[in-house]
């Protein structure tokens, strides 16, 4: 299951421009216009850097939460093609086989990251050092967002009803996560939902890693709070998928 869904991304040009152009329309449309208001030495201080490389982390990890999301449709599609019957009655464990199409899932998100981070080192003043723990936090943050999509797609039978749900929940979540402001300056009440978005921790440590932006939590509860998350929600969807039928 992790080899089919390498596969199936990379023989799809359509989605791996998709993945690559809609990041890069964030950055260079919202975060160049944007960089000319904040251009200014209190807003660096707000910032703790130019807005630019601020704002580089926090797509990085917002393509790896909307990619990995996008397993659930995946089941789904699998689901209707036929393809879901073919591993539920197969001899090998389901837990394995939902584990592989989460872990590869993760894997194409992060690869995906991965490709928005190497442009934009021209872009931005990034720190070469924060590439490869930016990518374990974004393979964590792959795992657990692809767990929990396969969670909520095996209660559901529609695509279209699925992308109505994650699109409720992905607007909010980016915008709770810290990508585009600090949480420091959120309301209160936002700030205490932030503290329940897996991708606030996301986009700390890689802006930390990344920017030298000192992180909103320390850097040991983002890796634990993500790599906690990522267990729970592939254990949910691992617990799911044992139980559904061929219905």
């Amino acid at each position: 299951m992790r080899y089919r869904e390498l596969k199936r991304f990379s023989r799809s040009r359509a989605r791996v421009m998709g993945s690559v152009i809609n990041p890069l329309i964030w950055l260079i449309f919202f975060g160049k216009g944007w960089s000319g208001i904040f251009n200014s030495p209190l807003a660096t201080q707000l910032f703790g850097t130019d807005y630019m490389t601020y704002l580089v982390p926090g797509i990085i990890a917002m393509t790896v939460f909307n990619m990995s999301f996008m397993q659930g449709i995946t089941l789904i599609w699998d689901r209707q093609f036929g393809f879901l019957k073919k591993i539920l009655v197969a001899p090998a464990s389901r837990t394995e086989a939902i584990a592989g199409r989460i872990t590869g899932g993760a894997l194409v998100a992060m690869f995906q990251g991965a490709i928005i981070l190497a442009l934009s080192f021209a872009l931005a003043k990034l720190k070469l050092t924060g590439v490869l723990p930016s990518l374990g936090l974004g393979f964590l943050l792959g795992v657990a967002t692809a767990g929990m999509g396969v969670a909520m797609a095996l209660k559901m039978s529609s695509v279209e009803g699925f992308q109505m749900v994650i699109m409720m929940l992905m607007l909010p979540m980016t915008f709770l996560s810290g990508a585009f402001y600090p949480v420091e300056s959120m309301p209160t009440w936002m700030q205490w939902l932030a503290k329940f978005n897996p991708l606030t921790y996301a986009v700390d440590g890689t802006r930390y890693y990344l920017a030298g932006v000192e992180p909103t939590f320390s850097l040991a509860t983002d890796w634990l709070v993500l790599g906690v998350l990522a267990l729970v929600f592939s254990g949910i969807a691992a617990l799911g998928f044992r139980r559904a039928t061929l219905d």
